[in-house]
């Protein structure tokens, strides 16, 4: 850690923090829409995917990195959000708005089951951002206190 510096530790573990936000906001979406039959687009709601990128970190200018796992580092990013293109679930309901000639209406393919794991990867994951973001503050407050005494 001390060829990249806390602060590029720092930016790489905030990265990830970043994206499991947008993760979590994205599942939140897709359960708040499960029902949804109609939208803008026409259509029922389709199910919102993040697209995950890793940019390498760039090293260039820090003093004595000249290690050999150059470009290992990455950052984490959100490159797009993908629109799910399964098909959609038909239910037989004849008595709503927006049933088509068969009685049948197009829900979103949302899985509820689906989304809750995938919420709790997420949480897991930005709760291990978080401790890396403690652990780096905290070797960087005993670096400083050496640097004291």
């Amino acid at each position: 850690m001390a060829a990249i510096g806390l602060f590029s530790a720092l930016e790489v573990a905030s990265s990830g923090l970043t994206v499991e936000r947008t993760r979590m906001n994205t599942i939140a979406s897709n359960l708040a829409n499960a029902r949804t039959t109609r939208t803008d687009e026409g259509g029922p709601f389709r199910r919102l995917d993040p697209v995950f990128t890793a940019t390498p970190l760039d090293t260039s200018g820090t003093p004595g990195f000249d290690d050999p796992t150059r470009g290992a580092i990455s950052l984490a990013g959100v490159s797009s959000i993908h629109r799910d293109e399964r098909d959609p679930v038909k239910v037989y309901d004849p008595g709503h708005p927006d049933a088509d000639g068969q009685g049948y209406v197009s829900y979103p393919n949302v899985n509820a089951v689906e989304e809750m794991v995938n919420m709790m990867a997420a949480s897991r994951a930005y709760e291990v951002g978080v401790s890396s973001v403690e652990m780096i503050k905290s070797m960087a407050k005993t670096a400083l206190g050496i640097g004291r005494g």
